[in-house]
Order: structure tokens, then sequence, then C-alpha cells
């Protein structure tokens, strides 16, 4: 008998058992409700068991990992190999009802990568200016007696800081310019956004979440600078955490460094300090290749260790490897703070993107981890 057909004659015979014996005490009134009542839930017993049991990710090849396999007009990438059991098996770890945000609160002084623009949020219109611009018929005084007005912001903002999912029209390489699945820059491109694989192509997220937290491994607040993370570090967590990884999880890594964001992460120097923290591109592939882990993310600006190591064809190889190789979404400053301190290291993790046209990476977000 196999795994599957086990766990599906188990569960069947446990609530059979049980209503039974409910009956024959004379406990559970109605026989005919009685046996509807037992068939119902062998039914649903039966199809939870071999929803969990038929979970498993497609398109993943050990050794391999996933790649440009889905098709030449494909934007999503590894999401693809989410499924409705995949899903399923995942809102099954939910048992609580505990919700763990994992958004960090983002402002204008907040931290974040060099290579990205500052954010402006400015009053557009506000209750003083609404009423003494007078350029609006429906808010005087005679149509409007209760003076009711508004606040209205118009922001001026990155689409790569504070929480975000990476697109895979996030990074490009060669002469030219291509991203995942040879999209062209030249093709692809323009003034207003990428065409192909932008933020709007990320699908809602729904998976088994695994976090490794590397510093509390450690036994350190936070990595140290440069720390670079490596498969030893992913072997030792997951035997001390006592957790498995599987394809189509996410992978998170917990460096310590939102210990430090405080209220909106502005101080940039204590960040800074630590943010160079993160994983090789030997783990990312060890992840990936032995795993089949369909998102790779971390507590930190960029999840890969900053500055590359001496070797490197680019200074962000994992980011090239992912995005680029694989068709990989990361996640960057995800708050794992909370997790790390409940030692929940499995979770359902939920996540959706803005759905802003052009948009390279899902910015500015609050994805869950559920229990």
């Amino acid at each position: 008998m196999t795994k599957k057909s086990l766990a599906i004659w188990l569960s069947g015979l446990t609530c059979g058992v049980v209503a039974a014996l409910l009956i024959g005490r004379g406990q559970w009134p109605g026989a005919a409700a009685a046996n509807a009542a037992v068939v119902e839930a062998q039914t649903a017993a039966s199809i939870a068991a071999a929803t969990v049991a038929d979970a498993k990710a497609s398109g993943w090849q050990p050794g391999k990992g996933y790649g440009w396999i889905w098709g030449k007009d494909d934007e999503i990438g590894s999401l693809n190999a989410s499924t409705p059991a995949t899903r399923l098996a995942a809102l099954s770890l939910v048992k609580e009802g505990r919700v763990y945000d994992l958004g960090v609160t983002y402002g204008r002084s907040s931290y974040k990568w060099p290579g990205h623009s500052p954010c402006e949020v400015m009053t557009f219109r506000g209750p003083e200016g609404v009423k003494r611009q007078d350029d609006n018929v429906f808010t005087r005084p005679d149509v409007n007696s209760s003076g009711q007005a508004w606040h209205s912001c118009a922001l001026f903002i990155s689409d790569n800081v504070g929480t975000q999912i990476d697109g895979l029209g996030h990074v490009t390489v060669g002469d030219d310019n291509h991203w995942y699945n040879g999209f062209r820059e030249a093709e692809w491109g323009g003034n207003f956004g990428v065409r192909k694989c932008d933020a709007t192509t990320i699908p809602p997220i729904v998976a088994r979440g695994v976090l490794l937290d590397i510093a509390g491994v450690k036994g350190v607040d936070a990595l140290p600078k440069s720390y670079p993370i490596t498969p030893i570090d992913v072997d030792r967590a997951l035997a001390a955490q006592k957790v498995e990884l599987k394809p189509g999880d996410v992978v998170l890594f917990r460096t310590g460094v939102l210990r430090y964001w405080g209220k909106d992460g502005s101080d940039a120097g204590l960040l800074a300090e630590h943010d160079s923290a993160g994983i090789t591109l030997e783990t990312a592939r060890y992840i990936v290749e032995k795993y089949g882990a369909i998102m790779l993310g971390a507590d930190t600006s960029g999840l890969e260790v900053n500055p590359a190591p001496p070797g490197s064809d680019t200074f962000i190889p994992v980011h090239k490897y992912l995005i680029i190789e694989q068709g990989i979404h990361i996640g960057e400053f995800h708050f794992l703070e909370e997790l790390a301190r409940d030692k929940v290291y499995e979770f359902c993790y939920v996540a959706a993107t803005n759905k802003i046209a052009g948009s390279t990476a899902g910015f500015t977000l609050r994805p869950l981890a559920l229990r």
C-alpha cells in the first residue's frame, strides 16, 4: 500500500470508528443523519488526505531546477509550479489562526538599496486646501453644510523599496539586455516600464513557507557584515529547526538585520552594517536544484551576500541565476523577527503584489505567514 492510499484509508477508518462508537452509545441521535455524517466525514477526510498526498510542484527537475520550460510567451516562471493541490496543502498548515505580518513600514527616510530612487509622500489635497481653493462646487457650504473634506496623497516612489518581490523583468544581462525567457530590451522595454514580466504578471502566492533562521542557529542578534550563508548553514538550520524543505516551498532566510528597522528603517548606518550578509550562488543552487523552492527571500535588501565573492561574473550573481536563468522570484525586506521569536519555521505564506503595469517588482508589500 502506498503512503497516499494508507493516509486515505486511515483517515476514513478513524472517522468511521468514532462515528460508530457515538451511535452505539446513543450519543448520536438519528441513525440516518448519523450515517450521512459518517459518509460526509469519510469523504472529506479522504479528499483532504489525497490533496496533501498529491501536492507536488510541477516542472521541477532535481539537479536542474526550473528554467525556461514553460513556453516562449511565459512571464510567470517557477510560480507556474504552484497548483490547487500545493495551495491546499499550504493552507492545511493553518491550525491556530495566528497571523504574522512580514511587511515593514516604509517612508521617505527609510533605508534602501542605493540603486533605487527616494520616496516622497506629498499631500495632494487636504481639508484646508479643499475649502480654501473652492474648485469643486460639491464642497461649497450651500451643498456641504457639514463641512466634509478629505486627504489625498501623491507618491513619488521606486518600485523596488520596502518589503518587495522582484519581478522577472527586474534584472537583465548581456549586450542585448535580455531578461527571463529571452525577452530583450529592444523589443520589450519602454518609456513606461517593462512590457514583459512586469509586476502584474506575479500571481497571488499561497505556498508552504519555511524560515531558515541562520542568525538564530548561530546564536547572534544579526549576522556580521558580508557573512556568506552557505549550504552548510542551510543544513545546520534544517537540523536545528527539525524542518524539511520540499518542492514548491517559499524559503526565507533570516539574517537578523530587521531587528534594527525600528519605526521606519531610518537608521541607515546601522542597517547598512548588517544588510550585506546573504546567500551565495552555491546556496541558491542548493535550495533550487536539490529542494525545488519556487521562491527565495530574506530580511535583507538583496538576499545575496555583498560584495559578490571573488570570481563572480556580475555584482549580483544570485539575482542573475534565480531571476534570469531559473525564473524564480526573490523576496526582500521580509520581516521575520516575530516568526523567529515564536520558533515558527513552517507556515502558510500568502502574498499578492500591486498590479501596476510596467513596474518591475511588487513593492511596499505586506505578505503574511499563517499558522
